[in-house]
């Protein structure tokens, strides 16, 4: 015969073998899994841009494996899709947008219902008429907020970066200010500042001033207000302005002279953001 204390412990192993298990929350059953991210890129236009895009999956890729994400890659435009999408949680514009109404009403629809997303530089360009013209209004104006391409300083250069908001998560552990890699800076049609659900992440510090060398005098940055990373918080998405290696065009080499990647800090904006848009899915 059982004393109560050894009936009583029998009963509650027998109690506990008929019991559903219990159902892990969501951060547990994700926690080993990594995210995944696909990287949009079209590699066409600009040797510039080329260079950027090469230079990116090479990078990501490598990153993937030390952060816990796996990477992928494509330059058809058409796996822009509901289909394909759902199979990632960060998705990169590398250089280009989508054209199609197929593929921006995806991405729309994959943005609204809470995916993740990082364009880079030229992913935001719109310039009435051109090859890329101003024909997005949600995207340009709406999701990204800078409407039109205004100009940009020559040639790609450093510029001293401030930050602007210490408390977003792709700021975490970035000095106040920092000199990124050389770039092709851009300025847009509309003040963010005035946009209400923009939060502007980075901005051109006064220190860079003169910023670009010409030969042109228009391309080179006196003074101004110049944001060069932003979020909108209506969605999880980041804008990166830096995308552009500077190339040797003048000696008809068309050799990379400088590279996006491998600034210590500038890499660690990207990698935080991976993170704060990947984990938003976990």
């Amino acid at each position: 015969m059982f004393s109560f204390n050894r009936y009583g412990i029998l009963l509650i192993v027998l109690f506990g073998l008929f019991l559903p298990a219990a159902r892990p929350c969501m951060a547990q059953r994700n926690a080993g899994k990594p995210f995944k991210v696909i990287g949009f890129f079209t590699a066409k236009h600009d040797l510039a841009h080329i260079s950027f895009v090469h230079e990116a999956n090479r990078w990501f890729a490598t990153m993937a494996a030390a952060h816990h994400f796996s990477y992928d890659s494509t330059d058809n435009w058409d796996n822009l899709n509901a289909g394909f999408l759902k199979n990632y949680q960060v998705v990169l514009f590398l250089d280009t947008r989508p054209e199609t109404p197929a593929q921006r009403a995806a991405f729309r629809q994959y943005m609204e219902q809470g995916g993740g997303w990082i364009g880079f530089h030229f992913s935001a360009f719109a310039l009435t008429p051109s090859d890329y013209p101003q024909n997005w209004d949600w995207y340009h104006n709406e999701f990204l907020g800078s409407g039109e391409y205004g100009s940009n300083t020559w040639r790609p250069t450093s510029a001293i970066l401030r930050v602007e908001d210490a408390a977003h998560p792709a700021m975490k552990g970035l000095p106040a200010t920092f000199k990124a890699s050389p770039n092709e800076w851009y300025r847009w049609q509309n003040d963010l500042r005035k946009h209400k659900d923009i939060d502007i992440l980075l901005s051109i510090d006064s220190t860079s001033f003169p910023l670009g060398t010409g030969p042109k005098q228009h391309e080179i940055w006196h003074s101004g207000y110049y944001p060069v990373v932003w979020t909108n918080k209506r969605y999880h998405m980041l804008y990166v302005n830096m995308g552009h290696n500077d190339m040797d065009y003048e000696h008809h080499t068309n050799a990379t002279l400088s590279n996006t990647f491998g600034n210590a800090v500038q890499d660690k904006m990207i990698i935080n953001t991976l993170l704060w848009l990947g984990n938003a899915h976990r």
